[in-house]
């Protein structure tokens, strides 16, 4: 399995309430911790058990060694992780007590990612390639095409939003997006999620939060409940869905099954604070 995809710092900050426009407002001490929707994906997958790599670019940093660590220490191949002459980059969090969060990214390394750097060897042996679009267009573009030309299933996660070709979106065998995102795409919030396959992928894979998900299939559309919990820190929980999902799908799994899955571990990850530190392993999850 292949994520292609950021690494990020994440400096996040407790309060009581998110300022408003020229504001001011204290918060808590800030926890610093690896994150990214890239790394933070290849971790998920990684403490599940999953052969995992990340393709992405870090800083010759505090912050880029501390998210080396952070994948090594869950399995995860760094072979493609170049280090770059930027910064890494950094996700600055504010998080109220019922767990929600805002989130602002400084790129920094990530925009470094490029297409040439989805060579043939990095996708040779690869099950199941997973990108997401907190690195540049044209290298989410590419690793989704490559990997179509050489017969591999490719996850795209569709976040931060964006709006994206007909031809990379017909390349897309599962796309991935939550209920905000949907509605990005198909113009309304309250759109049938079965209106994304008209979009060009195969399938699609809808995360309601609390709610669980809905997965979409040509034939049929399936909702998927998630346990009931009480959620401490949402930060990361898309990412963690993601790694489990693409993790199932490259151990063979179907998408309904596959997502069965992903909701547990997104849903064990809230119960944490920290987005790649709160990711379960295998035995935790069972």
């Amino acid at each position: 399995m292949l994520v292609v995809g950021s690494a990020n710092a994440d400096l996040v900050v407790p309060v009581d309430r998110r300022p408003a426009g020229g504001e001011t407002v204290l918060g808590g001490d800030t926890v610093l911790s690896p994150g990214g929707k890239g790394a933070n994906t290849a971790v998920a997958a990684g403490r599940l058990g999953a052969d995992v790599a990340l393709l992405g670019a870090v800083g010759d940093d505090p912050y880029g060694r501390l998210l080396r660590e952070s994948l090594a220490g869950a399995g995860v191949g760094t072979q493609h992780l170049r280090t770059v002459d930027r910064p890494t980059g950094i996700a600055y969090i504010t998080l109220t007590p019922d767990g929600e969060n805002s989130i602002l990214v400084s790129p920094g390394a990530n925009s470094a990612v490029q297409p040439a750097d989805l060579t043939d060897d990095a996708l040779d042996g690869v099950r199941v390639l997973v990108t997401s679009l907190e690195v540049p267009l044209s290298t989410v573009e590419r690793a989704v095409l490559r990997a179509r030309e050489k017969g591999v299933p490719a996850l795209l996660n569709l976040s931060p939003a964006a709006e994206l070709s007909a031809d990379m979106l017909a390349a897309v065998d599962v796309l991935l997006v939550n209920e905000h995102e949907a509605g990005y795409l198909l113009g309304a919030s309250d759109a049938d999620p079965r209106e994304l396959l008209g979009l060009g992928p195969r399938s699609a894979v809808v995360t309601r939060g609390a709610a669980g998900a809905v997965v979409v299939e040509a034939d049929k559309s399936t909702t998927v409940e998630s346990p009931r919990v009480e959620a401490v820190d949402t930060t990361g929980a898309g990412d963690a869905f993601a790694g489990a999902l693409a993790a199932s799908l490259a151990d063979g799994a179907g998408l309904v099954e596959a997502a069965e899955r992903a909701v547990r571990v997104a849903a064990v990850s809230v119960t944490r604070h920290g987005a790649q530190p709160s990711y379960p392993t295998a035995g935790e999850l069972e």
